[in-house]
C-alpha cells in the first residue's frame, strides 16, 4: 500500500489561505457573541456568506495544490461550502430546523475532511492534533444540532458563534504553523546571508 505523499512547500506557501478562513470564523463567531438575538434571516445570511467565503478559500487552495494525491478532497469540502452558502443564500425564507440540518451536514462534512486531512499530515508536521481537534468540533456540532434541534434559536445562534470562534482560531493557528514549514530555518537550510 502506497502512503500518500502530503506537498510541504504548497502547504506553507497556502499558508494564508487557511489562515483567512480562520478569521473569518473569529469573525462568525464574535458578530454572533455581539448580537445573539439576531433574527433567523439575518442568521441565515450570515451563515450562508460565511460557509460561500469558506468554500471558496478551500476551493482557492485545492486548486493551488492540485498536484498533491488529495487536492480532490479538500475541492470537494469547498464545492460543499459554496453549495451549503449558495443553498441558504437563495433560500433565505428557509425554516429554522431546515437551517439546522444544513448546517449539520455542512459541519459533518467538513469536519470529516479536516479528520482525514490530519491524519495524513501526522508525519509530516507537529501540530496536526489542531486541524484534528477542528474536525472533531465540527463533526460534534453537526451531532448536536441533529440530536437537539429543539432548543431555541438564541441557543442555537451561541453554539454556531462558538463552534465558528472556536474553529477560526485553530484554523487561524495551523496557518501559521503553516506559514512557518516555509521558512528555511524549518528546512535546515540556511538563512540568506548567512554562512
Amino acid at each position: 500500500m502506497r502512503v500518500p505523499v502530503v506537498d510541504v512547500d504548497s502547504l506553507s506557501r497556502n499558508w494564508w489561505a487557511v489562515s483567512l478562513r480562520g478569521l473569518a470564523g473569529i469573525l462568525f463567531g464574535i458578530i454572533t457573541f455581539i448580537a445573539p438575538g439576531i433574527s433567523l434571516a439575518a442568521l441565515v445570511l450570515l451563515f450562508g456568506a460565511y460557509a460561500f467565503a469558506d468554500g471558496v478559500l478551500a476551493i482557492v487552495t485545492a486548486i493551488r495544490r492540485r498536484g498533491n494525491d488529495r487536492w480532490g478532497m479538500l475541492l470537494l469540502e469547498g464545492l460543499v461550502g459554496v453549495a451549503a452558502g449558495v443553498l441558504t443564500l437563495l433560500w433565505p425564507g428557509i425554516t429554522a430546523l431546515a437551517l439546522l440540518y444544513v448546517i449539520a451536514a455542512w459541519a459533518l462534512v467538513t469536519g470529516g475532511f479536516e479528520i482525514a486531512a490530519a491524519i495524513r499530515l501526522r508525519k509530516v508536521i507537529t501540530g496536526e492534533w489542531i486541524l484534528a481537534l477542528s474536525g472533531i468540533l465540527s463533526m460534534a456540532l453537526g451531532v448536536l444540532l441533529i440530536v437537539a434541534p429543539g432548543p431555541g434559536a438564541l441557543a442555537v445562534v451561541i453554539w454556531i458563534g462558538a463552534y465558528a470562534f472556536v474553529f477560526g482560531v485553530l484554523l487561524f493557528a495551523l496557518g501559521l504553523r503553516l506559514k512557518g514549514l516555509g521558512s528555511p530555518r524549518h528546512r535546515g537550510q540556511a538563512a540568506p546571508g548567512v554562512a
